[in-house]
């Protein structure tokens, strides 16, 4: 149960994290855009990095969902019997972690696309 709720607790915490990334760079972009020209390579420099961000949440995504399958094979491995429970835990803790993935990525293309001139 405890394990559940720190699961929940840092992907609101993830999720939070992004969102204000996210305000952060929309509000960098008006700030250069006031600016005028002589910002526009920190812009391109803002929407390298998200790029990155994005990319990182994809690789946090992979080792999140490698840690979840590698504990869930060796729970079945001890106690065969509960291996329903644990592929639906299993599966309930992918699905959060792909989703903070997809917000990631989401968050990082809009930056690049949608964010600053």
């Amino acid at each position: 149960m405890m394990n559940r709720l720190l699961t929940v607790i840092l992907l609101l915490l993830a999720v939070g994290i992004t969102a204000q990334a996210a305000d952060a760079a929309a509000e960098a972009g008006a700030v250069a855009e006031a600016a005028g020209a002589g910002m526009a390579g920190l812009i391109y420099i803002g929407k390298g990095l998200a790029v990155v961000g994005a990319g990182l949440a994809a690789v946090g995504a992979g080792v999140g969902i490698g840690l979840v399958g590698g504990s869930a094979c060796e729970a079945v491995a001890r106690q065969p019997e509960a291996v329903g429970a644990i592929r639906q835990n299993m599966l309930v803790c992918a699905a959060m972690i792909e989703g903070v993935a997809l917000l990631g990525a989401v968050m990082g293309l809009l930056v690049l696309f949608v964010g600053g001139s």
